[in-house]
């Protein structure tokens, strides 16, 4: 089936008249070159790694920063496909669903806090695999939007990748189609559990790009493609806890990330790509210890003010609930903190004073109010 390819793979012509791409099985053959600036971009991005890993077990509620990393890289990675919604729009789905100033596609950055969630969980029982892809890719596509989509479902028929709603014949991008999808995808598991000596990174950096190429599902390739490269991180050890998401960095340099998987494609240049997969790792990596430190230095300046206008007793409580969900409204605060709907309101109203919190909505009633200096620490752009 692969005999002629060549390093990634070969266009193939179909009966229908267009030329399909079929990649070769992983690793590269000839294997990946990893010269002196390769190695030193790995060396950056193995150490900024190692540093996240470290400053993220000093935070007092790391679970808490994980939270919102998952959330953030939610929207990002929603956005890359389209999605609008930001992450206020998660915030304030999550404290009132019912919300009439929400977005629609909401749910579409809900689904997918919820399948990378469930991802890390079912990666404690079920290794890497096709099984645990499909299950994620079920949750990413629940409701309305992606009925159509073939949830959990690999594909049976062929799609192609275009700008707008472009017909196959004018593709940028046509995957393999759907009679060698299986093979592909059992080769690309293979890989996912083989013993090899290349670094984890760059495992993780081949894998991605393999799996936007196979394309296997409907709609959802790009985001599942993006929650695969942490879990192959945490899965190999490399990561205690999920704080490293790349959608900042491929959002930011869209046009490059698809640039560089289209080389692969079109001249074999695996280099290029995983030269480009680990600055972005290294810069990721880089901005989220400088974000955890700053949560840190964040909440203890906004403790000592607290103290100092005799807020312990409650408002302690609220200034770490905030780290958890940083929109609130009375209601939310009245039940988290057990306290009368009074006392919540009047707590809001001393942290909107001390300019903790922003009140967002303008309105005199149902209002919501953002802790903004901590939303400030995470890029949303």
């Amino acid at each position: 089936m692969f005999s002629g390819f060549g390093r990634a793979g070969r266009y193939v012509q179909q009966q229908a008249g267009y030329r399909a791409f079929i990649p070769a099985p992983l690793p590269p053959d000839p294997p990946l070159a990893i010269d002196l600036p390769m190695s030193a971009l790995l060396s950056r991005a193995d150490l900024a790694l190692g540093r996240l890993d470290g400053v993220t077990s000093t935070l007092p509620y790391p679970d808490l920063f994980v939270a919102m990393y998952v959330r953030q890289e939610a929207v990002l990675s929603s956005q890359i496909e389209g999605t609008q919604s930001s992450l206020d729009d998660v915030l304030a789905f999550e404290i009132d669903p019912e919300g009439h100033d929400i977005p629609a596609d909401v749910t579409d950055v809900v689904n997918y806090v919820r399948a990378l969630n469930y991802g890390l969980e079912r990666l404690e029982t079920l290794p890497l695999s096709l099984r645990l892809i499909r299950e994620l890719h079920t949750i990413l596509l629940e409701g309305e939007r992606g009925a159509d989509k073939a949830p959990g479902t690999f594909r049976t028929s062929q799609n192609w990748i275009g700008v707008g709603n472009v017909p196959l014949a004018q593709a940028t991008f046509v995957p393999p189609p759907p009679s060698v999808l299986m093979d592909l995808l059992g080769d690309f598991e293979r890989f996912l559990h083989a013993d090899h000596d290349l670094p984890p990174l760059i495992h993780a950096g081949l894998a991605h790009s393999q799996f936007e190429t196979i394309h296997p599902f409907l709609d959802g390739n790009g985001r599942i493609g993006r929650l695969l490269i942490t879990f192959q991180l945490c899965h190999r050890g490399v990561l205690h806890r999920p704080v490293l998401y790349l959608s900042t960095y491929l959002k930011q340099y869209r046009a490059e990330y698809y640039g560089r998987l289209m080389a692969v494609r079109e001249r074999d240049d695996w280099e290029g790509w995983i030269a480009f997969f680990l600055q972005g790792v290294a810069e990721t990596a880089e901005q989220a210890t400088a974000t955890a430190r700053g949560i840190l230095a964040q909440r203890e300046n906004h403790q000592a003010l607290l103290r100092a206008h005799r807020l312990e007793r409650f408002g302690l409580v609220l200034l770490d609930l905030l780290f958890r969900h940083p929109l609130v409204n009375a209601r939310w605060v009245e039940r988290e903190l057990g306290v009368t709907y009074a006392t919540a309101n009047n707590l809001i109203s001393r942290f909107v004073a001390l300019g903790i919190l922003d009140e967002t909505t303008g309105r005199s009633r149902d209002r919501r109010f953002r802790y903004a200096p901590y939303l400030a620490l995470f890029p949303q752009s």
